[in-house]
């Protein structure tokens, strides 16, 4: 290597960069086995395959003197250099490792971006490990149902943007608008909230059917419902999709809604909701009024129920809240979700009668 005088290059993104020679190290290129290490392979495979441009994360700006001189030795033309600025911690503007994520779990985005992850894993059967399975490694987001759209147009914003308000950009776009010259020289952070929200955006603007087909494989692994996919239960799925709209962010929050699939005799009572709803005999003898009203209802659809449930909590000067979250713990195991109205038309007239009638009888049980 010389030992006097400056290497310069003009980076796309960084402008001029200069090197002192004298600080450069001679290095080695082949083992005493015979083969080559990667300064001279990596030169000899650009110089080879005319490479016009080397785009690279910055770390590698300190392997360009070296690898330089090799092509300038061996008589290759040098590409155009271009350093990209890493993607940082969140919060921070040190380089994003996985061999951090304690520190990373810190932060309450992180951590509820994991912990939404090893739910939906826990579901599926994945073993996950926290080295492979976390929001540092892009597997992550491939299991857990996010859309490579999204991924993407968040990934190009670290780094790049067009203007000071554009944000979404189809693949098409960016290939079409992307510019080394609007990449920025610093690092950004990370923010798991600012990628969820592309998330959202990306799957609510899919058509229901489309939605439904991302969802489909996780109730599928997850044993919920079963292949070949009878057109029933497909419709189900889809009335899940559509009343739940952006509570699924990701193609394996469907698994949240798994009382809608379960056997009917297989739904688990959260203790704690039944407690606060259907812990009285008050709450269980209002129940037992809703269920008759509910069962001379003939058609069994949302605006309906809607309309026969308010006149009925008109008439008991009752709360229609209070009605509807009795009816929900009854119905869906739980107190929170979306409308009562859709859970109960998803449901059925038949379920929605056996799984009240099981939640009496449970109640029967335990108060003797």
């Amino acid at each position: 290597m010389p030992r006097e005088g400056k290497m310069t290059i003009d980076d796309l993104i960084r402008g001029r960069v200069e090197f002192e020679w004298a600080l450069e190290q001679d290095h080695i290129v082949q083992r005493a086995d015979g083969t080559f290490l990667y300064h001279l392979t990596s030169a000899v495979d650009d110089g080879e395959m005319k490479i016009s441009h080397i785009i690279r994360a910055e770390e590698h700006l300190s392997n360009t003197p070296r690898q330089i001189f090799i092509l300038k030795s061996l008589g290759y033309e040098l590409p155009r250099f271009a350093h990209l600025p890493y993607v940082a911690e969140p919060g921070s503007k040190n380089k994003l490792s996985k061999r951090r994520l304690k520190d990373y779990l810190k932060k309450t985005d992180f951590a509820d971006l994991l912990k939404r992850g090893e739910k939906i894993a826990r579901r599926l059967g994945l073993k996950t490990t926290p080295e492979l399975f976390n929001p540092v490694v892009v597997d992550f987001y491939r299991q857990v149902g996010f859309l490579p759209e999204a991924l993407l147009n968040y990934l190009a914003l670290l780094g790049w943007a067009l203007d000071d308000r554009t944000e979404f950009f189809s693949r098409d776009e960016l290939v079409r608008f992307f510019s080394l010259e609007r990449v920025a020289h610093s690092p950004a952070s990370f923010a798991p909230e600012k990628l969820l929200a592309f998330q959202v955006h990306y799957i609510m603007e899919l058509p229901v059917e489309e939605r439904v087909e991302l969802v489909l494989p996780y109730l599928i692994r997850s044993g919920l419902i079963k292949t070949p996919i009878m057109p029933k239960i497909r419709e189900q799925v889809a009335q899940v999709v559509v009343a739940a709209g952006d509570r699924i962010k990701v193609a394996g929050d469907i698994l949240d809604f798994d009382y809608f699939f379960i056997p009917d005799e297989q739904l688990e009572i959260d203790e704690k909701a039944f407690k606060s709803w259907l812990g009285s005999k008050e709450q269980l003898n209002l129940l037992t009024d809703v269920n008759k009203v509910l069962a001379r209802v003939e058609r069994f659809e949302r605006d309906v129920l809607e309309s026969t449930l308010n006149h009925f909590a008109a008439e008991k000067g009752v709360k229609p809240m209070t009605i509807s979250q009795v009816l929900r713990v009854a119905t869906t195991g739980r107190d929170f979700g979306f409308g009562i109205y859709d859970c109960l038309t998803i449901l059925g007239k038949e379920r929605v009668t056996a799984r009240i009638e099981r939640v009496l009888k449970y109640a029967i049980q335990n108060a003797k």
